[in-house]
Order: C-alpha cells, then structure tokens, then sequence
C-alpha cells in the first residue's frame, strides 16, 4: 500500500486509518527515544512551569504544534467548544489531580483557556458556539473566575490565562486582566525579542517566572505563524483552515495528532457527553457531503490511558470499551446513514511511554 500523505484526505479510508494508527507509533518511539527524553527534561529544567491547555475539540485548534513545544510539555484538555465547567465531577478531579502533582514537586501551573475564531469567515470559526466569537469569549472568562475561585484570587501558584487562536493564521491573543489584549500576530522581528515589558503590562499578577516560561510559547508561535504565511500553495493553506475532520476521537490521550484539521477531539468531562458527540458527528457528516473528506468512511476511536498496570489498565479497558459503545449509540441515534459507515477501534494509552493499545471491542 502507497503510504499516505497527512494532508491526503481523499485517501480511502482503511489507508487513512492505517496511517493513522502508524503515527500513533511513530509518535509514542519518538516520545519514549533518548533524545526525546533528554530535550523534554532540559526544557522543564529551563522552563519549569507546568502548561495546561484548555481547547476545543476542533481539529484545527493545536497548541502544542501551534507553539512549537515539544512532546510531553502542555497537558490538554478538550470538548467541544471548549465549553467547560470546574463544577463538573470528572474535569474536576482531573484537573484538580494535575495542578496537585504539579505543585508537590515544586511546580507553577499555567492554565491557557483558549477559545478560538477566524478573521477571514465567520463560518471558519467554532461550530461549538456556533460562529459566536463573543460568546465563546465570555465562555472562558467565567471559566478564568471558576479557576481563581478553586485555586486562589492571587495567582501566585495557578494563573488561568485567557487566549485566542485565529486558526487562519494559527497565532495566538493574549488577554488581559484588565481589557488588555497582545497579538502575536502584530508582532515584529524587533518586538518579539522585547517581549517581557509588555507582558508585564498586560499580565501584572503573572509572577515573573511564569512570565518567563510563557515567553518560549509566544516566540515558537511567533515563528510559526511566519511559516504559515510563508506558504504559498492556497490549497495547503485551504486544508489547514477548513474542517476537513474525519476521526472522532473520545477520552484521553490523543496527543500524538499533531496534524492540525485530522480529528474531532471529545473529552470525557461533561455530564452531556452526548451534545459533543452528536456535533462531531455533524461536523464529520458535513464534511463528507461537501466532498471535503469520501464519503466511504469515518474513524470512532476510543481511548482512556492507564499509568500503572494490573487494575488501572483493566479499568482503562472498561472505560474505553464504555466511551465506545456509548458514542457509537450516540451516532447511530442522530445520523443513522453515517453511522453505516463508521469504522470503530478502542484503545488504551500507557501514559508513560505514549504507547497507544488496540484492544477488542466487548
């Protein structure tokens, strides 16, 4: 078989699933590879603040790549919308978990809250908030309250950072506590090494180290945001920013797509967990009915990682066997001609080595 371009969405789809499921290979020997290891833990030792990353489940919102961080380093978090609620049993042991192993080894966590929205068609923005860059908005300021209420107004150990990505461009906006704003995407070669006076300004409760650590982020999204507009053939830049979507990915442990406008990512965090699958699920039947992607087949792929074995890995294999028949329900009920051609796989992650587990479906 001829192997498949990233960018090949026509492909059919047993290729694309193979390929797929080779990048998830290819990603977990990089990750666990010696000088993988080496540039994860010479970052952290430089750069010691902890990044997580609120998102959207869009395919094309990727901060890691977006950034130009390394493997490993920002911890995200994904639904639809990026609608979430800390009042939400599961998110919030989640990430109440992540902050606490962060802090006891010494560690500040930096929370990104991003939304996201296209300057050049509303209709390019976030189908989750259907099209509403203002609601999408007002949706992560209140999450940045929710997260100051339960890790304290100060911000000295967590600080909830409100940003936007404009996937056209795929850079980043920093909003400030005080109305502020900071486009990475006006910046210039003699700003972007200026960069720490107007964070200061900006963020004014961000403690200095934190700031210092944001900074790498704001540079590597700088430097990509030039690579995007570098590129010259309209068609690539086309894919990048239409949905052209063809997996549904449900659980956790999805960080080896690294290829931005490939899968829907749903977090298994709201108690609707239906809503968010139901549009993925549209998403993926529009995509096929404006011949964005064939029509011949989609990927339902769930995943729930394990740390340990024996009893955590079993449960990991309930849960994921769960999320599966659960979505799969789900798509049957809303769409039942694409669910004709659904392709379903469940899987298991090995948290540390980034091994991603086929397992057979109950």
């Amino acid at each position: 078989m001829e192997t498949v371009s990233p960018m090949d969405h026509h492909a059919p789809i047993e290729a694309r699933m193979d390929w797929l499921f080779e990048l998830a290979e290819r990603h977990g020997a990089a990750f666990r590879g010696p000088e993988t290891w080496l540039a994860r833990q010479r970052y952290m030792a430089e750069h010691p603040t902890a990044i997580g990353a609120l998102m959207c489940m869009d395919g094309r919102v990727n901060l890691s790549v977006a950034t130009q961080t390394p493997a490993g380093i920002l911890m995200p978090f994904r639904n639809l919308g990026g609608m979430f609620n800390l009042g939400w049993p599961y998110l919030g042991e989640i990430l109440t978990h992540y902050v606490q192993s962060m802090v006891q080894s010494g560690r500040r966590v930096l929370l990104l809250i991003s939304y996201h929205w296209s300057k050049g068609d509303v209709k390019r923005g976030c189908a989750g908030f259907h099209y509403n860059r203002q609601a999408s908005m007002e949706h992560v300021r209140g999450i940045r309250d929710q997260v100051s209420h339960l890790f304290g107004q100060a911000h000295q150990t967590v600080y909830p950072l409100v940003c936007g990505f404009e996937t056209d461009q795929e850079s980043l906006l920093l909003h400030g506590p005080g109305g502020g704003t900071l486009d990475v995407a006006e910046l210039t070669h003699h700003t972007i090494d200026e960069l720490d006076p107007p964070l200061s300004a900006l963020l004014p409760d961000l403690p200095a180290p934190m700031r210092a650590d944001l900074i790498p982020l704001l540079k590597g999204n700088w430097a990509h945001v030039q690579a995007v507009r570098a590129q010259t053939a309209q068609r690539e830049r086309d894919l990048a920013i239409e949905h052209r979507e063809w997996v549904i990915c449900l659980g956790r442990g999805f960080d080896f797509l690294h290829t931005p406008n490939l899968a829907l990512i749903v977090g298994p965090y709201s108690p609707d967990l239906a809503h968010p699958i139901r549009t993925a699920a549209h998403i993926i039947e529009s995509n096929m009915r404006h011949n964005r992607i064939p029509d011949d087949g989609f990927l339902l792929l769930a995943s729930v990682p394990y740390e340990s074995m024996g009893v955590e890995r079993a449960q990991a294999e309930l849960k994921a066997r769960f999320l599966e028949r659960f979505a799969a329900d789900v798509v049957r009920a809303a769409y039942p001609e694409l669910a004709q051609r659904m392709h379903s796989k469940v899987a298991v992650l090995d948290w540390s080595a980034r091994r991603l587990e086929l397992i057979a479906p109950a």
